[in-house]
């Protein structure tokens, strides 16, 4: 989401009530390279056969970028045909690579949707299905700017299914929702579980029974929470480990996580405020480090 927390003060103060639950994880100590300009906007981070891909959300060309995990440099870019309303998520299976266009900060979308792409080196592909979605829910579409529950980022695929995690900017919660991935009408988003996060949620990754969701308040506080897997597909029944990352004045507005065998990667996109920027940076964090 573009500079959606370029409005908040110059001075931040730290909600000390608000990182009670958290154990502090300086995550500069584990950055490892600043993006470029070609991704100062990225918004979500997906393993694809081992590829890390990386794409830029709402206003920018409508494609992904393979990134060196460790240097964060552009190995390739895939253009495709299709339209960036608000690209927010990605997610993959073993033959497929899943695109979100479900950004909806102001609540009035009806034309939300996940792209189904199958692999090739180009992306560029007739074969592309649009897998469109609502959530049955939602009532109201009038627009309220950052005032809107059925706000989404962050996504994963499991299980067959699409998994989806609410950006709930009035509650400060997230919710489960999940969707067919072989439907190709407008669907309802079926409600599996919410959680009670306490910040808004901007991306998802799952790994070994582990669910990974980070996401940060208006107060510029980022956050990354930790679900184990209790049942299939369901992950808010036990108490989660929590950890605050830092303010995104000094680390970035955090968007993308991803994880492999190694640990988890984190990004973040470019961060302007008044007097200063911060640059879009990417972070690795051994599972050893958040045991």
């Amino acid at each position: 989401m573009k500079k959606i927390l370029v409005f908040l003060s110059f001075f931040y103060v730290l909600n000390i009530s608000a990182q009670q639950n958290y154990e502090w994880l300086k995550i500069n100590q584990f950055r490892t390279a600043t993006l470029g300009d070609s991704l100062k906007e990225n918004s979500s981070l997906d393993f694809f056969k081992g590829k890390l891909l990386t794409l830029n959300d709402g206003g920018n060309p409508a494609e992904l970028f393979e990134i060196d995990k460790s240097s964060g440099k552009i190995k390739k870019s895939y253009k495709t045909n299709l339209q960036n309303v608000d690209w927010e998520a990605l997610a993959s299976d073993s033959v497929n690579i899943y695109i979100g266009d479900i950004g909806n900060n102001v609540g009035a979308r009806k034309d939300l949707v996940i792209y189904k792409v199958p692999h090739s080196d180009s992306l560029e592909l007739d074969s592309i299905y649009k897998i469109p979605f609502f959530y049955p829910e939602q009532k109201n579409f009038t627009p309220q700017n950052l005032n809107t529950d059925f706000d989404a980022e962050a996504m994963i695929f499991l299980n067959g299914k699409i998994h989806l995690f609410t950006k709930e900017w009035i509650s400060k919660s997230t919710t489960h929702y999940v969707i067919d991935p072989q439907i190709f009408e407008n669907q309802p988003a079926q409600k599996i579980e919410t959680y009670n996060i306490g910040f808004s949620v901007t991306d998802a990754a799952y790994f070994d029974g582990k669910l990974y969701l980070v996401g940060y308040t208006k107060k510029a506080e980022v956050f990354l929470t930790i679900f184990t897997e209790t049942d299939p597909d369901l992950f808010f029944e036990q108490k989660p480990k929590n950890y605050y990352l830092g303010s995104a004045l000094n680390i970035g507005q955090i968007e993308g996580i991803t994880a492999d065998e190694e640990g988890i990667y984190i990004s973040g996109e470019e961060f302007i405020i008044p007097l200063f920027n911060v640059k879009p940076y990417l972070y690795f964090i051994p599972y050893e480090k958040i045991k």
